[in-house]
């Protein structure tokens, strides 16, 4: 029994002293390196965002969503809940929609840059409505 209970003594005594070496080993990401990488995500979620909400605020995105009756305003408010592969394809598509009026968009672009309207504000309002 003394036997016994020197060896679970002496076995919790090695595995204390171990997992403080094991503390003392170095990460193989720094937390320097963790905390930029964190950071440049949000970064980038937040570029997207402003990208989505510029591409909102057009006139000419506004007119094509009062002729199908949606709610900007609601679409707008809904651009802080998408996150992930959600928000990255809605800032494609206002990316789009601000290059195509920047560069002063044709009649053939504008139909183009309408369906992307369309699936822009479609994607949104799905994620307003989960």
């Amino acid at each position: 029994m003394t036997a016994a209970r020197s060896l679970l003594v002496l076995s919790l005594v090695a595995l204390m002293t171990s997992s403080t070496a094991f503390a003392d080993q170095q990460h193989l990401v720094s937390p320097t390196e963790l905390a930029a990488t964190v950071a440049d995500g949000a970064a980038k979620q937040d570029m997207n965002r402003a990208t989505v909400r510029e591409a909102l605020e057009r006139p000419e995105v506004q007119a094509v969503a009062s002729k199908l009756g949606l709610d900007v305003t609601r679409a707008n408010e809904a651009v802080d809940a998408l996150s992930g592969a959600e928000l990255e394809k809605a800032a494609n598509a206002a990316q789009q929609v601000n290059e195509q009026f920047v560069g002063g968009a044709s009649s053939v672009v504008i139909s183009t840059t309408t369906i992307i309207i369309i699936l822009l504000l479609v994607i949104i309002l799905i994620v307003a409505l989960k």
